[in-house]
């Protein structure tokens, strides 16, 4: 018995598929999808020679539910559009692929408000591109696709679509990743406390002095492959600075109201271009939850029995709420606001997070502080993920540790490292871009290496002084991370600060003038501004080694074992970690897992003086007089009161 083939649409293509069909296959035809489907139909070929996003969404309506598999083939804007097959009960369908080439594309804007009018309202009934011979070579590629499919042959536009231009007939294959969020084909499950239960695993690590459990040579068989398309991708461009001091790559996340920028920087593009990529895949995890449904909506009041008290990861003080146009208010513990689930390991159970401290920078309705990607990490491992994120929140809280208690940080030897890599990198912030570079012992209580860099710069143009920090069980490994970090600033903000000077000169004067994550950097690139640093840059006290400065901790051979000293650390110290897992299903489907850690108590980094937050956060009074640095707790009043150098 031969496949019945169902034909919805009208047109030249739809007669062309039709005449191409019907003498191998028992076709028949409709219009539209108000008399439904007929009942025995194999395949559904939805054929226009125009955009029908209305038409496309009745698909879904119409199809899913029936258990129905169908193709698209249409012309938009000069190009003609097959696939994806949709699978009902499959995620990927055709809104998906609208949603992966609409964000992908320069106009994303005025072609989701297209989508949206024609949704409504319709449109033209041929694209001014539909030509009859650009028409038969979508034909032939239906053609093909409906055979493969019904002779039982894998489909090409399984999961893709192809592209074809009508002008040049040249036709390109695109990857479609299911959108996790589309109202058609999305499996989220409900958040829940279950789930979010964190048993730790073992994850050996690929090498005896390595402290990743997956190696870039591997990942990189999947991550430009999956991830890196310039028309249907996630993250849709990348661009090489063949200027920059090391390998310098940038890659391109498109949001639907800007463009976001990763950045990898190594000793090769290649593997620059794969660190970007997964810098990418972090920060699109991060952004919103995409891996599960948001369930629980309430009070704190109401959860504090298994929620996290948001006061204890520090929040502004009254004044900074009632700053005139603030766009944060105080937090309010009658107040419903949206959570999600997370684990705490000092408790071992699972606890309550607030969603906006979960996902950063979202509009949650009830904003009582505004959160970065402090403490977001990235890993081959749901353990790898972890241990880096505590090491993120780990250099960030020394940083800041540092500058507000302006802590008199023992130089570092770099020599000492006896590291001929981290020798020749040094070398050359200073032969090539005229920086001399200083490095400090930032080191907190918790016992884990940081460090905070300073690179000088010693030509007569230029910014004056940019800082960076690191954090890692090697300290070298934190040296070379924060290195690699102040390389990649150099020529990038000399030239800002060249062009903008005056702005930065009223910003050191005006301390609330500092609203973005690059004013911090620029405003020290000032000369004037490097007496605020002279706690730190006094070239009076001995250089200290390595090996003095450093104690060499236990090595293993599973990074989980690594992961548990530290989690043992924070709780000898009373300190919680909480992990959120914020894995996307797009990443989830290579075995790469994404998390957000909040340690309460530890500083988290803020970008813009208005949103600096310290309420709450007594550690950074009593810290520095645990440590030697001063004799007595600091009082609020002794804290640094101008804007942190952080890049």
């Amino acid at each position: 018995m031969s496949a019945m083939i169902a034909i919805v649409g009208e047109g030249v293509l739809a007669d062309c598929v039709y005449g191409e069909l019907s003498a191998q296959f028992e076709v028949v035809r409709q219009i539209d999808f108000e008399a439904g489907v007929p009942e025995a139909v194999d395949l559904v070929l939805v054929l226009h020679d125009a955009w029908y996003p209305y038409v496309h969404q009745k698909a879904e309506e119409t199809l899913q539910p029936a258990g129905v598999p169908w193709l698209r083939g249409f012309v938009s804007f000069g190009e003609g559009v097959v696939g994806p097959l949709v699978s009902p009960g499959t995620p990927g369908c055709s809104q998906c692929a609208d949603t992966r080439r609409i964000m992908a594309g320069r106009e994303r804007k005025e072609m989701r408000g297209l989508q949206q009018r024609l949704a409504t309202h319709g449109g033209i009934s041929r694209d001014a591109w539909a030509s009859r011979t650009g028409l038969f070579q979508v034909t032939h590629l239906l053609a093909e696709e409906t055979r493969r499919v019904l002779l039982g042959r894998t489909a090409q536009s399984a999961g893709k679509t192809f592209l074809i231009n009508m002008k040049t007939l040249e036709s390109t294959l695109h990857l479609i990743l299911p959108d996790p969020l589309c109202p058609f084909c999305s499996q989220l499950s409900d958040d829940s406390s279950t789930a979010a239960h964190i048993s730790l695993q073992p994850s050996p690590k690929i090498s005896a002095d390595s402290y990743r459990c997956r190696s870039i040579d591997e990942l990189s068989k999947v991550l430009a492959k999956d991830y890196m398309d310039y028309r249907t991708g996630f993250l849709n461009f990348k661009m090489a600075n063949l200027k920059s001091l090391f390998a310098d790559v940038s890659v391109n996340l498109p949001l639907f109201r800007e463009d976001v920028g990763t950045a990898g920087r190594s000793h090769s593009y290649a593997a620059s271009e794969l660190t970007a990529i997964l810098e990418g895949l972090e920060r699109y995890c991060g952004l919103a939850p995409r891996s599960k449904r948001t369930i629980v909506h309430g009070s704190y009041r109401s959860l504090q029995d298994q929620a996290l008290d948001p006061v204890t990861v520090g929040v502004h003080t009254e004044e900074q709420y009632a700053q005139p146009g603030a766009s944060i208010t105080a937090f309010d513990p009658d107040q419903p606001i949206n959570w999600v689930w997370g684990y705490s390991f000092l408790q071992e159970r699972p606890i309550l997070v607030p969603e906006q401290l979960a996902y950063y920078s979202m509009g949650c309705g009830h904003n009582f502080v505004f959160e970065t990607s402090n403490g977001c990490a990235l890993g081959g491992s749901l353990e790898e993920a972890v241990f880096y994120g505590i090491l993120e929140v780990v250099e960030r809280d020394s940083f800041l540790m540092t500058w507000y208690g302006q802590l008199p940080l023992p130089r570092l030897d770099l020599n000492s490292a006896n590291d001929p890599e981290l020798r020749l990198m040094i070398d050359r912030l200073q032969a090539v871009a005229g920086f001399e570079v200083h490095f400090f012992n930032s080191t907190m209580e918790n016992g884990i290496p940081s460090v905070w860099g300073v690179a000088n710069n010693r030509k007569q143009t230029g910014v004056n002084l940019i800082c960076a920090a690191g954090a890692h069980p090697d300290p070298v490994r934190a040296v070379k991370g924060a290195v690699l970090e102040l390389a990649g600033m150099m020529q990038s903000l000399d030239e800002k600060l060249d062009a903008n000077r005056e702005s930065y000169v009223r910003m050191f004067h005006d301390s609330s003038l500092v609203q973005q994550m690059e004013d911090h950097s620029l405003l020290y690139g000032l000369p004037q501004a490097q007496e605020r640093l002279n706690f730190l840059l006094d070239d009076n006290r001995p250089v200290r080694t390595f090996e003095e400065e450093f104690e060499r901790g236990a090595r293993h051979s599973d990074l989980t074992n690594d992961l548990k000293d530290i989690l043992h650390t924070f709780r000898r110290l009373h300190l919680d970690v909480i992990v959120v897992d914020v894995t996307a299903p797009e990443i989830q489907r290579n075995g790469l897992h994404c998390v957000k850690v909040l340690i309460p108590g530890m500083l988290p980094m803020t970008f813009g003086h208005q949103f600096t937050r310290l309420a709450g956060l007594e550690r950074v009074l009593r810290v520095p007089a645990e440590l030697g640095y001063v004799k007595e707790p600091l009082e609020l009043d002794d804290l640094n009161p101008y804007p942190h150098p952080f890049p």
